[in-house]
């Protein structure tokens, strides 16, 4: 009889898709994240892809997907196996809150993201009226609709930087912590079916 391993190899890569209307402020978020500095960005046509490896063997694949009306409309196809999503809301536009939450809710609904982590930047806290992280988990009703998942909401700035450490540090690891998880069930179920 052989010997298996039944420990689960170490995630080293993780795939984390960013959601959010148009103008939230994702691909500023996303340089500001990757190079720590603040860059003149154009509504994004399509998509953005950037690494950032977090620890020496440990990389996340960020999907920064556009947010336009049409855009939206494929939001589905890059759901597919995501480790995280980084939801960013731009929390000083309080006219365009309740439409966010729909698009936010139904990307939620989506099967492929059945138990992935989320993460909510309430992005924008610079400017005058922006909602903080406890108006924007009432808002997006966050305990009724992540009942089923890892979620942690946080409050930053894409010009300032001012957050996003801890939102990196947590998407990470939720994102790690979610990857073991699958596969260690991808292990049971191959152990099954011997």
């Amino acid at each position: 009889m052989g010997l298996q391993n039944t420990k689960a190899p170490r995630a080293k890569r993780a795939n984390i898709v960013m959601l959010g209307l148009d103008f939230a402020g994702k691909s500023t978020l996303l340089y500001q994240l990757r190079y720590k500095d603040v860059f003149l960005t154009v509504p994004t046509i399509g998509f953005n892809v950037d690494m950032i490896e977090m620890e020496r063997d440990f990389t996340l694949t960020f999907w920064d997907v556009g947010g336009q009306e049409k855009m939206r409309q494929v939001w589905s196809n890059f759901l597919q196996d995501v480790d995280g999503l980084l939801y960013v809301v731009d929390s000083s536009d309080k006219r365009r809150l309740e439409e966010s939450r729909k698009e936010f809710e139904l990307i939620l609904k989506n099967e492929s993201t059945k138990n992935v982590p989320v993460v909510v930047l309430a992005n924008k806290q610079d400017l005058p009226g922006a909602l903080n992280a406890e108006e924007i988990t009432r808002r997006f009703k966050m305990k009724k609709y992540c009942s089923d998942r890892t979620w942690y909401v946080q409050p930053c700035c894409g010009i300032t930087g001012e957050g996003l450490r801890v939102a990196l540090e947590r998407v990470a690891t939720f994102a790690r912590q979610y990857s073991r998880s699958k596969e260690t069930f991808r292990n049971l179920k191959e152990m099954d079916t011997l």
